[in-house]
């Protein structure tokens, strides 16, 4: 698996999401959860599926009425990475808010 190269306040805000899901969970619900526009939501779970740390699967045909969703959770070894990144992220946040102040 490659690693995901940029780890942007999204990309953590979207991880976040994922991390707290026990079920697959479709891309408009990420980007209800995150507030963030879908341009940039679906793009980070794109790179992370490429990555391998997503697995994604079409929902099953007549499951409810109307178009299909794309539903997205974690691979065991996409939910370690992702802990992983999301840690280093709120390390360095916390030591830039610590640092910023007089």
């Amino acid at each position: 698996m490659s690693g995901v190269e940029r780890v942007t306040e999204p990309t953590v805000l979207v991880l976040r999401v994922l991390m707290a899901e026990t079920e697959p969970i479709w891309g408009l619900a990420v980007v209800k959860q995150t507030g963030k526009p879908t341009g940039t939501v679906y793009p980070i779970l794109t790179r992370l599926e490429q990555s391998g740390w997503l697995h994604a699967e079409w929902e099953a045909e007549g499951v409810r009425p109307g178009p299909r969703r794309r539903l997205y959770r974690l691979t065991p070894e996409g939910q370690r990475e992702a802990e992983r990144v999301v840690a280093i992220y709120d390390a360095k946040m916390a030591a830039r808010a610590e640092s910023a102040r007089p």
